[in-house]
Formats: structure tokens, C-alpha cells, sequence
């Protein structure tokens, strides 16, 4: 079965994915957390919930906004909301939580954290350059395993399509649920890219295998059979992640779930690309150098 014969397919797939997220990021950006614009953070729950209370999504906007600068005040389900804005220290906010508690009950800090705007652009600065650099040596090391530089140039391109899906996803979910991108976006961004090219190095080397021993064979022929050889791996060992990352965005804390969804993308998205994005590209590259 000569399954490279519907590459334009497979690369129509890609784009269905690749378009919507591009257009969002061209649109509407990225939602970054205070991980790189700097500031605070504060998540507070309100616990005094009895027929006396005052406490609503609306009137507690009104109260923050007479107490502290902030940029986002959004509710994060229970009686949880999220408060960012401009940095304050330790003492600031415990200021802000007793007048806080003075209006609505008993009001818990769940979280605070202040990253300043100096520490948030270094941290920008280094995610691009980690990327950079990851692609240049993965390049480098595919293209002196392979012995040929194609193999090396594909395997970035199939691991960029899924970084790339990955940014445009959560361009799309920043701009309607808000999601943020953090740190561990950026960790899920680089497991993503190498686990894309795991999934990859095993088809080339299929495929370098199947050439020296059918050399009469066509590259396309070799390519498909290499394919419907690795296929069934690559789907397996993927499924044993996708399981798991499924079970902890379903059960996993909000801390991490977002987290968990990146990464989930990422195994999907790296599995499809690895055999469908990489093997194509191998051979509409392998005409373009014969021509």
C-alpha cells in the first residue's frame, strides 16, 4: 500500500490545523502570564458563603478596583479569583486580603507570586534562543546520522508544524477561555519538539534500512513500506501517553492543567507529524534536489 501517495493529503490535514492557529496568533497573540510581563499575581478563595454574604463576581471587581491597580480580575470557579496587576510586595498584599476579609468574611490565599518585568523579558529572551538552539542541533546531529542533510531539515520542519499548532492552539484558547502561557507552556513547548523528533529518527532509520536492502525499489515505495512498518509502534507507545496525559488533565489540579493540555497536543500533534509531516516532506524535498 503506497501510503506517500496522498501526501498532498496529509499535508492538507497539517494545514487545517496550522491555519485557524496562525490567524489567531497574527490577530490576537499570545496571553502571557506574569512569567514574562512581570507583576503579581494573587488567587484568593472566599470562604464566608452564608445568606449574609455580599460576595458576587461583580461586587468584588468594584472592591479591587479601590484597592489595587489590576490588569485582569477573572473568576476561576468555587468562589476563586484570580487577581494580576502591577507588583506589590508581601506586606501590600496582606493589606489588600485583611480589607478584603473585612468586606466579604473569611477570604484564603491560594496563591501569590511577583515576577519582575526585568526577570520576565529575560525569560522571553531565553524560551526564543532554547528554541533556536535545540532546532540548530537537532538539525546538525539528524543530518550526520542520515548522511544527508534532508533528513535533518525535515525532522526540524516536522517539529516546528507541531510547535506551531501548539502556539496557535493556545492563541485560540487565550483569546476565548483566556488561558495564559507560562513557564510550564514553555516546557511543554520544548518536550513537545522532542518528542516529535523521537517519533521521526525511527521512520529515517526504517527507512535507511529498507534502502540498502531493496535497492530497486522507488524512494516513494520505500518510504510507504517504512511507514506501514513504524506505524503501529508509534501509535501504540503514543497511546500509552496520551492515556495518561488524558487522566491528569481530567483529574490533575487547575495548577496543572493546562500544563497537561500542551503537552497532550503536543503527543498528538508529534505522532501525526512524524509519519505524515516528516516522511512527505522527505520526499517532496528528495524531487525538488533531483529536478
Amino acid at each position: 500500500m503506497k501510503l506517500m501517495r496522498f501526501k498532498k493529503i496529509y499535508f492538507a490535514i497539517s494545514l487545517f490545523f496550522l491555519i485557524p492557529g496562525m490567524i489567531s496568533l497574527f490577530l490576537f497573540g499570545l496571553k502571557p502570564a506574569i512569567d514574562f510581563t512581570g507583576g503579581s499575581l494573587l488567587e484568593l478563595q472566599f470562604l464566608d458563603q452564608g445568606e449574609n454574604s455580599n460576595y458576587s463576581e461583580a461586587n468584588f471587581k468594584d472592591s479591587i478596583a479601590s484597592l489595587y491597580e489590576a490588569n485582569v480580575v477573572q473568576s476561576s470557579g468555587d468562589n476563586k479569583m484570580i487577581v494580576k496587576g502591577k507588583e506589590i510586595t508581601n506586606q501590600e498584599k496582606d493589606e489588600i486580603v485583611s480589607q478584603l476579609n473585612q468586606v466579604y468574611g473569611q477570604v484564603e490565599v491560594l496563591r501569590f507570586e511577583t515576577v519582575g518585568p526585568v526577570l520576565g523579558a529575560e525569560l522571553l529572551k531565553k524560551t526564543l534562543a532554547a528554541v533556536f538552539l535545540v532546532s540548530g542541533i537537532i538539525t546538525f546531529y539528524v543530518w550526520k546520522q542520515f548522511d544527508e542533510l534532508k533528513y535533518g531539515v525535515c525532522a526540524v520542519l516536522a517539529m516546528l508544524h507541531d510547535s506551531l499548532i501548539l502556539i496557535g492552539a493556545f492563541s485560540l484558547l487565550g483569546h476565548f477561555f483566556n488561558v495564559e502561557v507560562d513557564v510550564l507552556f514553555v516546557t511543554a513547548l520544548l518536550t513537545t519538539l522532542s518528542f516529535s523528533v523521537h517519533d521521526t529518527i525511527v521512520v529515517y532509520d526504517r527507512i535507511r534500512e529498507l534502502k540498502r536492502k531493496h535497492t530497486r525499489f522507488s524512494f516513494e515505495e520505500i518510504t510507504s513500506a517504512a511507514v506501514l512498518e513504524t506505524l503501529s509502534r508509534s501509535i501504540n507507545n503514543s497511546m500509552t501517553i496520551i492515556i495518561m496525559l488524558l487522566s491528569l488533565a481530567i483529574l490533575g489540579g487547575d495548577s496543572i492543567r493546562w500544563f497537561v493540555i500542551a503537552l497532550l497536543i503536543g503527543a498528538i500533534t508529534g505522532t501525526y507529524s512524524s509519519t505524515f509531516t516528516a516522511v512527505p516532506l522527505l520526499l517532496v524535498v528528495g524531487k525538488k534536489k533531483i529536478k
